[in-house]
């Protein structure tokens, strides 16, 4: 009979730890539970920060709610710098030492920062993913700057443009691809979401990339772009992507490099050598997973749906005992933005789509809904100010349904279809 644990650690205090620590309490563990975070700040909601929260509407205070009764030891401020699997330890940066019987890996990600470290400790640049980042590039915005370079062609990036120009503030949005959000919604969503970025005033320059920056006192006055264009600007935040939080596992012989931590369909971290590790688990953005709804193919994604339903399969499972009393973790990724006035959703992944259909709408409304296929299946779905459709194609999605899923439906336009 497998043993109940009596010491629960999880190291990230983010959504995912704080979601796996309620999730332990509802289901009846009443033993030691610690979250260990290198913030010093509680646990809070980071969608908001490049929504709401750099346009003034909410202060940077988005801490998440905590239920009264978690009776949990919040080491905030405090990052893990070592797993010892064998003696079942954690050590952390003040030198305590965590014994656990379970450990919750749910380190997350942190921006990529500007590459070079003497540009990107000028005053004036900023990257942006946590509340510290949010509450100085927010008060960096209130102050008007004379114009804002945005360097990145993901969500972040376009999402920081569309509060730059709701603030009238010029800006310029660096991509280097020759298409803009391509990654997530494939060159004809993307190429929209550019198209309607420069009818509200945002200088799109595609295939730019910056040779220099200038500056002046320590202060950023202008970035040089490898075609020698000079651009005056007293504010730039890197949008260049994300690292994973795994170089505190170095030495640990788990699998875990710069895509993230692997573990198996049972949330179940993984050694290097392929075994499982016992009693150690991971969820949320760090987490590298075997997508069932692509052929078991090893996924990472940074999506806060993902991150609270894996958070709870994990907690779950660590309570579970052995294999055959666990579950599962299926969650089908899913996204969403606001940005421009329009309200962007994405079901499933595009990553090596190879056919797009609008089902609904049409590219010209700019209100749509659009079908990806991969090899003859649906694999994805987006939706552009018009959602109302959007579970019909999330089901047909888990169901592998073949591409085009939904045919003949109300309001949908003839179907055509087309590379992505």
């Amino acid at each position: 009979m497998t043993v109940r644990p009596e010491r629960i650690v999880v190291v990230g205090a983010s959504l995912a730890g704080l979601t796996a620590a309620h999730a332990l309490r509802e289901r009846g563990f009443a033993g030691a539970l610690t979250l260990v975070g290198d913030e010093p700040h509680a646990p809070y909601d980071r969608p908001p920060l490049s929504k709401q929260v750099l346009r003034g509407l909410f202060s940077t205070d988005t801490t998440l709610p905590r239920h009264p009764d978690l009776a949990a030891d919040f080491r905030l401020g405090t990052p893990a710098t070592r797993l010892d699997l064998d003696a079942r330890r954690v050590e952390l940066g003040d030198g305590s030492r965590l014994p656990y019987d379970r450990l919750l890996i749910a380190t997350g990600t942190r921006a990529r920062p500007w590459p070079d470290r003497e540009e990107a400790a000028l005053a004036g640049v900023f990257t942006l993913r946590g509340r510290d980042d949010a509450q100085r590039l927010g008060a960096q915005l209130q102050a008007k700057p004379r114009r804002v370079v945005l360097v990145g062609g993901g969500f972040i990036g376009f999402e920081v443009a569309s509060t730059c120009r709701d603030l009238d503030i010029p800006v310029t949005l660096l991509v280097r691809d020759a298409v803009p959000l391509a990654a997530a919604l494939g060159p004809r969503l993307g190429g929209l979401i550019g198209e309607v970025a420069r009818e509200k005033g945002v200088d799109l320059r595609l295939g730019a990339e910056i040779e220099r920056m200038e500056a002046e006192a320590g202060r950023l006055t202008a970035v040089v772009l490898k075609d020698g264009e000079r651009i005056e600007a007293d504010c730039l935040v890197a949008a260049i992507g994300t690292l994973r939080n795994v170089e505190w596992l170095d030495g640990s012989e788990l699998d875990a490099d710069a895509k993230g931590l692997r573990c198996d369909g049972y949330c179940r971290a993984l050694r290097a050598d392929g075994g499982v590790a016992e009693g150690v688990f991971a969820a949320g953005d760090v987490a590298r997973w075997p997508n069932p709804h692509d052929d078991g193919a090893l996924v990472a994604v940074e999506h806060w749906g993902n991150a609270r339903a894996q958070a709870a399969i994990a907690a779950a499972n660590m309570l579970a005992g052995d294999a055959s009393a666990m579950r599962r973790h299926d969650h089908l990724p899913d996204f969403w933005s606001q940005q421009f006035g329009l309200t962007i959703k994405l079901v499933g992944l595009t990553e090596g789509a190879d056919a797009l259909a609008v089902v609904h709408g049409s590219l010209e409304e700019r209100r749509l809904v659009a079908a990806f296929g991969k090899a003859g299946r649906t694999v994805a779905a987006a939706a552009i100010d018009s959602a109302r459709w959007l579970p019909a194609y999330k089901a047909a999605i888990r169901e592998r349904a073949p591409f085009p899923p939904i045919e003949g439906a109300v309001d949908q336009p003839r179907i055509r279809v087309q590379e992505p």
